[in-house]
């Protein structure tokens, strides 16, 4: 068994929590419906934003998912490089697996798609 990170980013048109929430489940849910994540195997989550988007935590919207309450969620801010994707959320669920890191697939949506165009199209 490996433990392998799955990778994940989105952006929001807005600083608005529920658009956060919304974009940010949107992620989750793909990701582990591409990956066929069962909250059991996953170690951690971490999650960072950019310095554009305070008005919530999108952990909030990873705890919501039924069996998701005790999987370990951090937050934090991306590194603020000048000309990087604004208002973005990313994400890195690390999960026991079998699979290999070409089985692995990583979720790249809205104008998150510039940050891994090599990635983004991948199912």
């Amino acid at each position: 068994m490996y433990n392998r990170g799955i990778r994940g980013a989105t952006t929001v048109e807005h600083n608005d929590r529920d658009e956060i929430y919304a974009a940010t489940e949107a992620l989750v849910a793909e990701m582990i419906e591409r990956n066929a994540i069962d909250p059991e195997t996953v170690s951690n989550v971490w999650i960072t934003v950019t310095h554009d988007l305070d008005a919530a935590f999108p952990a909030v919207a990873v705890r919501k998912r039924a069996g998701w309450d005790f999987v370990p969620l951090m937050c934090a801010l991306e590194v603020p490089v000048e000309g990087s994707l604004p208002r973005c959320i990313r994400l890195m669920i690390q999960v026991n697996t079998e699979k290999s890191q070409r089985e692995i697939r990583h979720v790249y949506q809205q104008g998150a798609t510039v940050l891994r165009p090599d990635l983004a199209g991948q199912k």
